[in-house]
């Protein structure tokens, strides 16, 4: 009798488990988003960074309209506010394409 309930049972919750099974759940995961271009952004647009607040963000919205576009995401290093720990953590978000 015990037998029959645990093959019932197994059936009735087979079709659940394969939503607990880590591909399902790596299949739900959000892609990487795009990376972000800083020659086009707006201060909004930036605050979605690590660690750029409204500040910084207009920091670098009028560094870039005082100076042209950024030629390298290395070039944040002149921008007041941003330092190479700040760059190192967003380095991957960023694009100047």
């Amino acid at each position: 009798m015990r037998f029959i309930w645990i093959v019932t049972l197994l059936a009735l919750l087979s079709p659940w488990a394969g939503a607990c099974e880590p591909s399902a759940i790596a299949a739900t995961k959000p892609a990487d988003p795009a990376p972000l271009n800083i020659n086009v952004a707006d201060a909004t647009a930036l605050q979605r960074l690590r660690g750029i607040g409204a500040v910084k963000a207009q920091a670098i919205v009028d560094h870039r309209q005082a100076h042209g576009a950024f030629a390298s995401v290395d070039e944040l290093l002149e921008v007041k506010g941003i330092g190479k720990a700040l760059l190192q953590r967003n380095r991957e978000l960023l694009s100047v394409d």
